[in-house]
This record gives C-alpha cells, sequence and structure tokens, in this order.
C-alpha cells in the first residue's frame, strides 16, 4: 500500500440525524404524477424525511455533530475545527458552520463551511485533514454534511421530488494509530457541468424576487439524463484510480461507501464493475439523496451496524454538483456510531 500521506488521522466517532417527519412514496407520489410504485421501481428510494417548517440546516447538522462528540468520547469544546458541507445554508452568510458552532457549544472552534454539493463531506474532510495535520496543537475537528433540500424542491417535479429529501452526518477527526485513518485523497471538479444541477436563483446572478418565485427558479433544477451519465462514468472510474493508487483490488477492499443519488443507479454500476453487493453499503433507499451527508451517512450506519471491523479497508467515493467528484480509502479504527433522536416536527 502507498504510504504517501499524512499519518495518524481518522474517525474518532461518527453520528447521524435525520427529521422526525417521514414520507413514503404514497405521499411523494401523487404530487409528482407518479405512483409510488413507480418511484420504488426507477430508484428504490421508498421513504425520506422532511425538516419541519422551523428546521434549517444548522439545527440538523448540530444534532449529528453532538452525537459524534458524544461517540468520540470528547466535549464539544475540545473541537477545534468545525466544517459544514451543505447545499442548502441556512442563509447566504454567515457560514452554516457558525450556525452549527453556536448551537454545539464548539467555543473554542474555528468554523467554516465547504460548498461542493453532493461531494462536500470528502471535500470538507479534506480541509480538516489537512488542517489537524499542519496546525500545531489541534487535534479534533467535527465534518459534517447536511441538506434540508425540502425547502427547495418543487412538489410537481418528479425528477427531483421523489429523490432529494433531509437528514445530517458527522464525524469527529483525530489522531489515530500512524498506519489506520485516512490515505491519500483524490478531488476533482468540472464546472462545465455546473448547469446540470443547481438551484438557479437566490444568489448574486439570480437574487430572489418575484419573477424568480414565479419562475419556480429557488427550486432545485437537475438534468435526470446528465446526471446518470457522470455517475455511470465517474464512479468505476473513482474505484480505479483509487484502487491502482494503493495497489489494491477489488477484493482487497472491505466497503464500499458512496454518495446516494439513486440505489437502483449504484447497485448497477457496482455490479457492472465487479463490487462484491454485500460490500456495498446502500442507506438511500430509506433516505433519499441527503446530498453532502449521504455518503457520510453511509459511513456511519455501517459502523453502527458493525459491518466495520477494526482495520477494515473502507473506499468512498463522492460525486456531485459543480461537477465535482472524490475519493479516499479509510483505515478503520473501531470508532463508534451514534444516531441522535429525532426532535418532534411541530
Amino acid at each position: 500500500m502507498n504510504r504517501s500521506r499524512s499519518p495518524g488521522i481518522g474517525v474518532l466517532g461518527m453520528g447521524t440525524h435525520l427529521p422526525a417527519m417521514v414520507r413514503g412514496n404514497h405521499e411523494v407520489g401523487p404530487p409528482a404524477g407518479v405512483s409510488a410504485t413507480w418511484i420504488t421501481e426507477r430508484t428504490g428510494v421508498t421513504e425520506r424525511h422532511r425538516a419541519a417548517p422551523h428546521e434549517a440546516a444548522s439545527d440538523l447538522a448540530a444534532a449529528a455533530v453532538l452525537a459524534a462528540c458524544e461517540a468520540a468520547g470528547i466535549a464539544s469544546d475540545r473541537l477545534d475545527l468545525v466544517v459544514a458541507a451543505t447545499s442548502t445554508p441556512d442563509e447566504l452568510g454567515p457560514a452554516t458552520a457558525c450556525r452549527v458552532q453556536a448551537l454545539t457549544g464548539a467555543t473554542n472552534a474555528v468554523a467554516l463551511d465547504v460548498s461542493a454539493a453532493c461531494s462536500g463531506w470528502l471535500f470538507a474532510a479534506k480541509v480538516a485533514h489537512a488542517w489537524l495535520a499542519t496546525t500545531p496543537g489541534a487535534r479534533h475537528a467535527a465534518v459534517v454534511g447536511v441538506e434540508a433540500y425540502s425547502k427547495f424542491v418543487d412538489p410537481t417535479h418528479r425528477g427531483t421530488a421523489v429523490l432529494f429529501a433531509d437528514g445530517a452526518a458527522a464525524a469527529v477527526l483525530g489522531p489515530v494509530d500512524e498506519d489506520g485513518g485516512f490515505h491519500d485523497f483524490h478531488l476533482g471538479s468540472d464546472g462545465r457541468g455546473a448547469h446540470h444541477v443547481l438551484i438557479p436563483a437566490g444568489g448574486s446572478r439570480i437574487p430572489a424576487g418575484t419573477a424568480s418565485l414565479d419562475a419556480g427558479l429557488h427550486h432545485i433544477h437537475m438534468d435526470g439524463r446528465a446526471v446518470r451519465d457522470f455517475i455511470t462514468e465517474i464512479f468505476p472510474r473513482l474505484v480505479d484510480r483509487t484502487l491502482a493508487h494503493h495497489g489494491l483490488g477489488l477484493d482487497d477492499v472491505d466497503a464500499f461507501i458512496t454518495h446516494q443519488p439513486n440505489p437502483l443507479l449504484l447497485r448497477a454500476v457496482a455490479d457492472r464493475i465487479g463490487i462484491p453487493a454485500e460490500r456495498l453499503h446502500i442507506t438511500g433507499d430509506l433516505t433519499g439523496n441527503i446530498g453532502a451527508a449521504s455518503a457520510p451517512f453511509a459511513l456511519a450506519d455501517a459502523a453502527a451496524r458493525g459491518l466495520l471491523a477494526d482495520r477494515a479497508r473502507v473506499l468512498v467515493c463522492v460525486f456531485g454538483a459543480g461537477l465535482t467528484w472524490g475519493s479516499t480509502l479509510l483505515t478503520w479504527t473501531g470508532a463508534r456510531s451514534l444516531r441522535a433522536p429525532a426532535r418532534n416536527a411541530d
């Protein structure tokens, strides 16, 4: 295995949070003009969670971060850094991470956001990894992926309404055994595809206003065919590149953790490239696409279910709007994973 990395930084604990409100296909389908069976047969998603009207991305993220701190056995005021990855911030400014810092009592942490859409958590983990490796005295960072997509979904648009949902997942990163933790990160972007998935209005190009609202530009817009083609091409390339870099084969990887845009598509691509079905951990069937939270949620869920033995090799692949993508090899070091309890949605 290639050792060209800053050693000894890995996952100490993970936490997740899903809102209390659950919406099944029988609820989501009719407004979008499709049946529950249609959704299941084309996506594999059977249910998704929705934030309450008063809940913002930071509320979901804070619950996940606190659960991750509990799992790691550290108090939130021992965090040196909080990085939030999201496409659905509380507001355009300040950083949602600042809201998370205040809500969690991480009073000694630097707080910042990373915006890389559904790839965001891995981009944020790279930032935190580099921060911990180069900042004297820094030992612990919370990296949280969170989305409140329901606030931006057009319930009548079947291509997005049946997939996108809300949730958060966080990891506390810190020192681990020298041969454990994250190995090299491989990240990439191609801005020529930025128009394939986006929320057009609300920024400086199209400020929110009556015209943008009437045109539905505050909703998620997605070219489903282009996104499918991108995933079908990039997922195998990420796997091949990461395995080649470390001199490994598919059989040397204990678990494959990916972004979860469409469970049926993931299973089909994985099967085509020879990933054993039992090693591809799918959670999107019960969460939908929760964006930057998807991959860390799958990782946390695998850990909570006891599927990651100590020293397990985990290959993480992400891909998202931007276009963005990334992968890493993670040697698991027995971290705990906790799910924050859902709060009442009223």
